[in-house]
């Protein structure tokens, strides 16, 4: 029998599932410390735990832990490199409660409308005051929806029988996809221009931070709401607060710097405010239990990889070249514009590498969106490249063209206009070091993608590199290594420059007005 440890309030399907296969002998105490328990039970084969923290210690002291399954998405209360340093797979319950978020959102939008909170307290003190509770009606209102994944989605879904018109917008998501889903596809911008509601459901990270900003909050219509059931970094704070009494905008949130008693430092704008309740159901606890037990089992019966996080290397891969699809992905990403929808990801991988196409293709996808987990398996990745509408296609390769162990990525994507565009690259690893040897039609470039980053594509013509290298000279810029390749047939150029600080939007635009070029960009790898 597997002794399987659940020290959390963890819906009793999980302990019922294990329990009934007959191989898993369940402990599940919320009450005791996990500290206690885990010297009670050193034999513990697997872990199911919620937002209880798992440090290199309860690993260590745990000689038999095999697995750990965190009954939620974000895991990032297991220290997963450790865990993986001691040979323990650690899994997660994607989109076990997205419902239960979506409905939040209608919840927050319908109290909101008719007043509910408000009514409550007032009806429950003796008080009668229809005529200052005034509701609206969310029928027919325009929804705006920032994220299409598997929230954002139910959100559409569930607004649709209230028959409001939806705007949409996912930098992975194409506008045919979108259409599919029976959203207009539209940008940040409009949809904040336009909506009603604006509903955010991104992630928080380096280009979404801020991201709702005064420029796009000053844009919406008087009277408008803002609902964050995200995270909390996506807004800015002291934007909202600056311009909500002029435009008389709501603000509805549920997300916080840290989930924790104390003040909340929305407070004070913040028309109606939850304790993060998005995935607090039973119905969501109930899933995310299910889910966790028969993972579990799939894993100790079938060795089903699809949910575990902290995948290691296959053996005969180098990390190298796990890190060079990586950062391949991560830069034509970047080229092709991180706000452009993809339409279509073609990979070819050459040489020794073909054997692990599936794996690379995981860390492709993880370049291209951060927020995919890389320790993902093949299946996983798929599966999210279907629910977004983006086609991938594995190439087979023919070792014949001399290319080595390198790999090939080219990305289509939709322009403004809706235009599909394609962008190409290729790397390899050469004596331990990453090289991309061509982007797009420039060929034996031979840099590595390290570092602050400049690339600039102009018709060719003399003195625009000096033009350029002065320019970052006033800056206070050193340039750490070139590359300057022409296109006879185009007649074009393309510029990179390594160099030791990134530099500023405001740089590269003048930099780009300045020698007219085609296209500009400044990106860290």
């Amino acid at each position: 029998m597997k002794k399987v440890l659940i020290p959390t309030k963890l819906d009793k399907v999980a302990a019922d599932i294990l329990n009934g296969h007959g191989g898993y002998l369940v402990i599940q105490d919320a009450k005791t410390p996990l500290e206690e328990l885990i010297k009670a039970h050193p034999d513990t084969h697997a872990m199911i735990v919620r937002s209880e923290k798992v440090p290199a210690g309860i690993i260590d002291a745990l000689p038999q832990l095999k697995v750990i399954v965190r009954a939620g998405a974000g895991f990032d209360n297991i220290d997963i490199k450790h865990a993986r340093k001691n040979g323990v797979d650690v899994m997660n319950t994607p989109g076990a409660n997205a419902n239960g978020v979506a409905e939040e959102v209608i919840t927050l939008m319908l109290a909101d409308a008719r007043h509910v909170v408000k009514a409550d307290t007032s009806t429950r003190a003796g008080g009668w005051e229809k005529k200052t509770l005034m509701g609206h009606e969310i029928t027919g209102k325009t929804v705006g929806i920032i994220g299409l994944g598997n929230i954002g989605r139910l959100v559409a879904k569930r607004l649709r029988g209230f028959e409001c018109h939806l705007l949409g917008y996912d930098p992975l998501v194409n506008s045919e996809r979108i259409k599919d889903l029976g959203i207009e596809p539209c940008t940040v911008e409009e949809i904040f221009a336009q909506s009603d509601y604006v509903t955010l459901h991104i992630p928080c990270n380096d280009s979404t931070r801020g991201m709702v900003n005064a420029k796009l909050l000053a844009s919406m219509k008087n009277g408008a709401t803002l609902i964050n059931c995200a995270r909390s970094g996506i807004v800015d704070e002291d934007a909202l607060r600056a311009i909500k009494a002029e435009k008389g905008l709501r603000f509805l949130n549920d997300v916080y710097p840290k989930d924790e008693a104390g003040p909340k430092p929305v407070a004070d704008i913040a028309d109606l405010m939850m304790p993060h309740l998005g995935a607090n159901t039973y119905e969501a606890n109930h899933n995310a239990a299910q889910r966790a037990a028969q993972e579990l089992i799939d894993l100790d019966e079938k060795g089903d990889l699809s949910c575990i996080v902290n995948r290691d290397i296959p053996v005969g891969l180098e990390r190298a070249y796990c890190e060079l699809a990586y950062n391949l992905a991560n830069l034509i990403r970047q080229i092709s514009g991180v706000n452009s929808p993809i339409k279509s990801l073609e990979t070819s991988f050459y040489g020794d590498l073909a054997p692990f196409s599936k794996w690379l293709s995981v860390a492709v996808l993880s370049g291209i969106w951060h927020e995919f987990d890389r320790y993902n398996d093949y299946k996983a990745a798929t599966k999210f490249l279907s629910d977004m509408g983006i086609d991938l296609v594995n190439r087979e390769t023919d070792n014949d063209k001399g290319y080595g162990n390198s790999i090939t990525l080219d990305l289509t994507v939709e322009t403004g206009d809706k235009h599909l565009r394609h962008y190409s690259i290729r790397g390899t690893v050469t004596e331990g070091i990453q090289t991309v040897s061509r982007i797009d039609e420039f060929d034996r470039l031979y840099f590595e993608p390290k570092g602050a980053m400049l690339f600039c594509l102009y018709d060719d013509r003399p003195g625009v590199i000096a033009s350029i290298a002065r320019k970052l000279a006033d800056a206070g810029v050193n340039i750490e290594d070139m590359r300057n390749p022409h296109n006879a047939k185009s007649h074009r150029s393309l510029v990179i420059f390594r160099m030791d600080q990134k530099i500023s939007d405001d740089l590269v635009r003048v930099i780009r007005a300045d020698i007219n070029a085609h296209s500009a960009l400044c990106t860290v790898i």
